[in-house]
C-alpha cells in the first residue's frame, strides 16, 4: 500500500510541478508520477546537504511536499533539456 501512496503523491507532486514550469511538458499520467517520485527523492537529497536533523518518514509534513516540489521542478528542467 506503500508504493501506491507514494505513486499518488507523484502524481500529484509532478502536476504541480508542471503547473508552476512553463511551457508545453508532452507526458502521461505514469511519466509525471515518476516526475513527482523522483523529484521527491531529489528534494529530500537537497534537505539532508543542509540538515542532519532525523525525519520521521511515517508522517506527510507540509515542508516535505514543498521539497518535493522544487526537486520535481529541478528534475522537470533537467528533462526538458535532455528531450527537447
Amino acid at each position: 500500500m506503500h508504493y501506491v501512496w507514494m505513486f499518488v503523491v507523484g502524481i500529484v507532486v509532478g502536476l504541480i510541478a508542471r503547473f508552476i514550469m512553463p511551457g508545453s511538458n508532452h507526458m502521461g499520467l505514469i511519466l509525471t508520477g515518476v516526475l513527482g517520485i523522483v523529484g521527491s527523492f531529489v528534494g529530500g537529497f537537497i534537505v539532508r546537504l543542509f540538515s542532519k536533523t532525523p525525519v520521521d518518514s511515517t508522517k506527510v509534513q507540509p515542508a516535505g511536499i514543498v521539497m518535493s516540489v522544487v526537486g520535481a521542478l529541478i528534475v522537470l528542467f533537467i528533462y526538458n533539456r535532455v528531450v527537447a
